[in-house]
């Protein structure tokens, strides 16, 4: 098993990720704060929401869309800025 952290999604400690999946300070947050098994939980979420939204991450809006979406769902954050 890998490094432990407390997890913000879990609330609980759990294993924390190999390495920062996301660049900047978010990506610090969620290497410090996100388990894998949050993270996956995660990456579920984003192919439901791609798919029934349609977005397109190609498009800035789109992924801006997503990191909104995801900061809600990882951080129980309602008024974001991204």
């Amino acid at each position: 098993m890998g490094r432990i952290i407390f997890c913000t999604y879990l609330q609980r400690h759990a294993e924390g990720q190999d390495f920062c999946l996301y660049q900047g300070e978010l990506g610090k947050r969620i290497y410090n704060e996100i388990s894998k098994e949050a993270w996956q939980e995660w990456l579920v979420k984003q192919t439901m929401i791609i798919n029934e939204q349609k977005l397109n991450l190609i498009h800035h809006k789109d992924r801006k869309i997503i990191e909104s979406e995801m900061l809600v769902f990882l951080f129980k954050e309602k008024n974001i800025s991204v």
